[in-house]
């Protein structure tokens, strides 16, 4: 997957170093560059970019304005010289408010936050598995999984509205689950982080239930379900 993107700001270097920047990382793709954003009015319309990387203090209209006349816009990521403007960014729901000068490592973090959040997007909301469970094999919709539980040789598989019980490893379940929307988070669960509806010390709280959080891995799934956060307000 290629992310085409469009830098506008008005300062000439500024552009040149976020497209070397762009040059490195393979799934970006440059498609214009624009000093204002009546530039970027223009391109929008005829390349249909999906990433924005946006200067605010520029002549004509700022922009942080410029996104305010937009009804759908693509990604955001913002990269400016004033921070003042960070809370109205992400009342915008701009992926990433980036300071400069911005470091090449920042930038990738940005980068590969947009595009987790665009292949999640491209998942289809009917996409399905079969399981057998009493002895027929059923349909379980990926949206409605909450969770699954290991038990010895058999997972239970708790959705919005059932409770399924399959003889089967939670690593061959695992196996068939899109890898951005389900996490492991103990030797005897998976959960759909679109269902955490909190963070309590060891413990993810579902709503339905409350899963625990392996104390090795706990860095990583919490990092996992944070930087997913605009994911689950789809």
């Amino acid at each position: 997957m290629k992310i085409k993107c469009i830098i506008t700001d008005d300062e000439p270097l500024a552009r040149k170093g976020i497209k070397s920047y762009i040059d490195k990382i393979g799934f970006l793709s440059l498609v214009a560059e624009c000093e204002n954003v009546m530039q970027l009015n223009d391109k929008i319309k005829t390349t249909t970019p999906d990433l924005l990387l946006l200067d605010i203090e520029m002549p004509d209209m700022t922009g942080m304005a410029f996104l305010s006349t937009l009804a759908n816009p693509p990604k955001v990521i913002i990269i400016s010289a004033y921070e003042q403007y960070a809370l109205q960014g992400y009342e915008l729901n701009v992926v990433d408010y980036l300071l400069k000068p911005v470091s090449f490592d920042r930038f990738l973090k940005s980068a590969n936050k947009v595009y987790d959040l665009i292949t999640a997007e491209q998942i289809n909301e009917n996409d399905y598995l079969f399981v057998k469970c009493d002895h027929k094999l059923k349909k379980i919709f990926l949206k409605d999984i909450v969770y699954l539980a290991s038990m010895e040789n058999y997972v239970v598989i708790h959705t919005t509205s059932s409770r399924d019980i399959v003889y089967s490893t939670l690593k061959h379940i695992q196996d068939n689950l899109p890898g951005h929307l389900f996490i492991q988070t103990h030797r005897s669960y998976i959960i759909h982080i679109a269902f955490v509806k909190s963070i309590d010390g060891n413990e993810l709280d579902l709503g339905s239930a409350k899963i625990p959080i392996a104390r090795n891995i706990k860095e990583q799934v919490v990092n996992k379900i944070i930087n997913r956060r605009l994911v689950t307000k789809k």
